[in-house]
């Protein structure tokens, strides 16, 4: 009889849990929920990105569900991953208890980039590329988890 294979805990933290870490965890849920328990929180809490939530829709993952947490609120998790997807949460990275491994893979932030396109559709692709990038990440995983914490990442 074959044990029951262990789900890695994983949690993707970004400072306000709204945007990429939303969509992390939404990624990690819909694609590797046989080898993952994702979670996602922020260093403070912006509340969920409304744009973040169609484009993730688009793509066929569903995050309306989901609400901002502050990290606070996971701690008590045992994790075997943080995955910072952000710089200023990969320096903010509060200390996590355990075995916990740190592993940053940053990505750029759509709301920021939005600010510069000239309508909603230009807007939009921003929040498509980073949703994108973050499949092909969450894809890979949990190889690429392993991997970086063993060279330090």
């Amino acid at each position: 009889m074959q044990r029951p294979v262990q789900k890695l805990k994983v949690l993707f933290l970004c400072t306000g849990n709204s945007c990429r870490s939303q969509m992390a965890e939404g990624w990690a849920r819909h694609l590797k929920s046989d080898a993952i328990e994702p979670y996602s929180a922020g260093i403070e809490t912006h509340g969920l990105n409304p744009n973040a939530v169609k484009v993730m829709a688009e793509a066929g993952a569903d995050i309306s569900g989901h609400r901002s947490k502050h990290v606070s609120e996971v701690m008590d998790i045992p994790f075997d991953y943080v995955v910072t997807v952000c710089d200023d949460a990969h320096e903010s990275c509060p200390f996590f208890p355990g075995r916990a491994k740190i592993v940053h893979v940053g990505f750029d932030d759509p709301p920021r980039l939005a600010k510069q396109a000239k309508n909603e559709r230009e807007a939009l692709n921003y929040y498509r590329r980073v949703r994108d990038e973050i499949r092909q990440f969450v894809e890979s995983l949990p190889d690429r988890l392993e991997e970086a914490s063993r060279k330090g990442t």
